[in-house]
């Protein structure tokens, strides 16, 4: 028999989100163990090899007996090579060890972070639609939450204008995410002025997700962590995953002003309370090996969007845009539903064509669906010949 407390739940969980690609993964998986063909666009995970003189660090590291605690922010050696990697490839000034703290992927750093700079009431600023992370840890944190659209008609950039009227000294911290999830929409430079011209200002931290800054297709990547008077109040999260193949490693760091650093630290010895020693070994072969692995994943990601985008936008009722990075197509779906949620549903049960709807990311996202073309031509083709056979038949 239960205890007569056991069914109760703290009042703080009201407050999280929920990040439906997994539980939409679920069903997917519930769904090929009866024998159905799926194809996963749904998570967010290349669907590569993790990079082989990767997994023979790890694999030498575990023989070397690299499996013990290490220090809470990650070893010196993979902080000091992150530090190196990051300034170099943001064409920044050289960062120390002390600016990085490693986690088990990024969304620990994220929770962490903002852990350690709201408190209850302060005002955080993000982009809608986003990754759900942030928002349910700052309602969590009972911070003031602030979300602005974010406008298909830009290609997915922010209105500018907009957000200057919604800022102000009150602002404590705004987080970007560019590339961008879902809709793989890219900050311009001249974005990233402005709203280091306005941080400035109104003296707010910027916390920038730059977990996609390898999964670039046009142009060069720019950080606003490059900006004159940005290094001090700006918070780079990066990690593995993405750029690697490494989501099932979980690794990711930030970098940060070393006070921040310290305390997220703090937090991370009080959650995790640290990265397992071999896996932070092969993060580093990562950061210093050969990185053609990383250009070759990149090069068939934009072969894929331009089979994915040009497929949907040639399906009656659907209109995409071109994602500039990340890979996730974000099309607009309204003219065939009201219920994003309902079609995605709908695609995965008739079609076999596992995606996410965009409501799932914000009020914004309502009337998009987002589809991850993490998966191979041949599959692409399927489930775009997939929905041409299904949607006719939607009945709304």
């Amino acid at each position: 028999m239960l205890a007569p407390n056991a069914d109760r739940i703290a009042e703080a969980v009201s407050r999280l989100g929920s990040e439906s690609a997994f539980e939409v993964l679920a069903r997917a998986r519930a769904l090929e163990a009866t024998g159905k063909h799926v194809v996963h666009m749904e998570i967010g995970e290349p669907d590569f090899d993790t990079p082989e003189h990767v997994k023979e660090a790890g694999v030498a590291a575990i023989r070397e007996n690299y499996t013990h605690y290490s220090p809470s922010a990650g070893i010196a050696e993979l902080r000091d090579a992150v530090a190196a990697y990051a300034a170099a490839f943001r064409n920044v000034e050289p960062f120390s060890r002390e600016n990085v703290v490693v986690g088990p992927g990024a969304k620990p750093i994220i929770w962490n972070i903002l852990s350690a700079i709201l408190d209850p009431g302060d005002e955080f600023v993000y982009f809608d639609p986003a990754y759900p992370a942030y928002a349910s840890c700052a309602n969590y944190l009972q911070a003031k939450v602030v979300a602005i659209p974010l406008r298909e008609e830009k290609n997915w950039r922010m209105d500018l204008d907009e957000f200057e009227r919604r800022v102000s000294s009150k602002t404590r911290a705004v987080m970007i995410n560019s590339p961008h999830n879902p809709t793989g929409g890219v900050l311009a430079k001249s974005d990233l002025q402005r709203i280091a011209e306005l941080a400035q200002r109104h003296d707010f931290l910027v916390v920038a997700d730059e977990i996609y800054s390898r999964n670039f297709y046009e142009g060069e990547f720019s950080s606003i962590a490059a900006l004159p008077g940005m290094r001090e109040r700006t918070i780079v999260v990066d990690g593995f995953s993405k750029a690697y193949a490494m989501t099932g490693w979980r690794l990711g760091y930030a970098i940060m002003p070393e006070p921040i650093a310290k305390v997220v630290t703090l937090f991370n010895n009080n959650t995790f309370s640290c990265v397992p020693t071999f896996v932070q070994r092969a993060g580093i072969a990562a950061l210093q090996g050969p990185d053609e692995p990383v250009r070759r994943m990149n090069d068939i990601f934009r072969q894929r969007r331009d089979r994915m985008v040009g497929g949907l936008n040639a399906l009656p009722g659907i209109s995409c845009t071109m994602p500039e990075g990340a890979f996730y197509a974000f099309p607009n779906v309204s003219k065939i539903s009201a219920d994003d949620k309902v079609l995605a549903a709908y695609l995965l049960g008739e079609g076999g064509v596992a995606c996410l709807g965009g409501s799932g990311f914000g009020a914004a996202g309502k009337g998009y669906l987002r589809f991850s073309y993490a998966a191979s031509l041949e599959d692409i083709d399927y489930a775009l010949a997939q929905m041409a056979r299904c949607l006719p038949l939607f009945k709304a």
